[in-house]
């Protein structure tokens, strides 16, 4: 029995474990100078058949390299932790039921409301054990700051970041601003997103997770080569220089360009900002961390909040458009399905990419307008926004 035991130990424990018996064996004062030598050959003996015992046991029962390799894999086994923004409703609820529903995903919901999120979980059929809801207000940088602070706290590792809450305020006729006085829009969808992904760096970075990736939802009608993205008003940054200026209707413009207000082009605005974002941190830290960075237009999501400022004419009629004049029109729920693909099939890690679907829902590398991708433009944009976020 002994022996049995000693074989399910790893093999070398077991060796050195074996050495110490021995060696006391031999000092033992029982057996001392008044043992023959013929006693002591026997002593001998017996424990060199044990030792031969133990290797041959331990060659048995070990399996080689594969078995290391294989509990070094375990590792990796592990459910992976995914934060997502603005779980609480539309694309984001869908991607976490998505994920969820695998078991190999713990999806944090970022939300403003607590008991929104909950119950929204709870609607679609979300396991306790495989969700958790943190506060997290993007209009607020004291709560971008915070929320870093309690996930760090919760002891979980980061293995990817989709940053898809957005605010889409399309009928306003004046700007509203955030905590620190940001115009809402860009406020949210960019600066709060922009100061996340960057705290949030170094814990993705030190996960052990094969494929650790950075998730910033993008927007057809910020791409300006597509027929949505030319309905206007149509996005455009200009020379930065409302952005430079804070954003806050006072000493600059409330508009990224410098212009006058117009809440649906500051939405479209803001996506292309988190679209040279995505490139800007692939560009910087891709290489050196491994990590994915990639951006995303789901399809057309009709149905969704995001449209809840909008008229009621429009959000009447738009679901039926898209469904039977452009053919353009996605559920949540299969939406949902194409964000869940970004943050965890292996085939969609190319970093640096901008990935849509075609009609039969495969997914297919796309283009991004020349101001979408234009690399000294996004350059500028990152060192605005560490400026305004307080990181420079």
């Amino acid at each position: 029995m002994a022996l049995q035991a000693a074989a399910l130990l790893p093999s070398t424990f077991s060796f050195s474990k074996e050495g110490k018996v021995g060696a006391s064996l031999k000092d033992s004062s029982l057996f001392g100078k008044s043992l023959s030598d013929q006693i002591k050959s026997d002593i001998s003996s017996s424990s060199l058949k044990i030792k031969r015992a133990v290797r041959a046991e331990a060659v048995i029962t070990a399996t080689p390299a594969v078995n290391r390799a294989t509990a070094e894999g375990k590792k990796t086994l592990r459910k992976g932790t995914v934060v997502i923004t603005g779980a609480s409703s539309g694309l984001g609820l869908a991607t976490a039921k998505a994920l969820a529903e695998t078991g190999k995903w713990h999806v944090i919901m970022a939300c403003r409301d607590f008991l929104k999120a909950e119950r929204a979980a709870k609607s679609v059929g979300m396991t306790k054990e495989n969700y958790t809801i943190m506060h997290l207000d993007l209009g607020s940088l004291d709560s971008v700051r915070q929320f870093v602070d309690t996930f760090r706290r919760s002891g979980r590792p980061l293995d990817v970041l989709v940053c898809n809450a957005a605010v889409y305020l399309p009928t306003a006729k004046e700007p509203t601003f955030t905590a620190e006085g940001f115009e809402l829009s860009v406020g949210v969808n960019h600066l709060g997103h922009f100061l996340l992904a960057r705290s949030l760096l170094d814990d993705m970075n030190q996960s052990d997770y094969p494929s650790k990736r950075l998730i910033i939802v993008g927007s057809i009608t910020g791409n300006t080569n597509t027929l949505a993205g030319n309905v206007p008003p149509k996005a455009s940054l200009g020379d930065l220089r409302g952005l430079a200026g804070g954003l806050n209707g006072l000493n600059t413009a409330s508009m990224i360009d410098g212009g006058d207000f117009d809440g649906a082009k500051a939405y479209k605005d803001s996506k292309v900002c988190n679209m040279l974002t995505m490139q800007e941190f692939h560009r910087r830290y891709h290489e050196d961390t491994g990590i994915t960075f990639a951006s995303l237009y789901p399809g057309c999501i009709a149905t969704t909040g995001l449209f809840r400022e909008h008229i009621p004419l429009f959000r009447f009629l738009f679901p039926p458009f898209q469904k039977y004049v452009t053919k353009g029109f996605v559920s949540e729920e299969e939406a949902g399905k194409r964000l869940a693909q970004v943050v965890s099939d292996p085939s969609l890690t190319k970093s640096g990419v901008y990935w849509s679907w075609n009609k039969d829902s495969a997914s297919f590398e796309n283009q991004l307008s020349q101001e979408a991708s234009d690399v000294e433009k996004a350059r500028k944009v990152w060192e605005i926004s560490e400026k305004l976020v307080g990181l420079a």
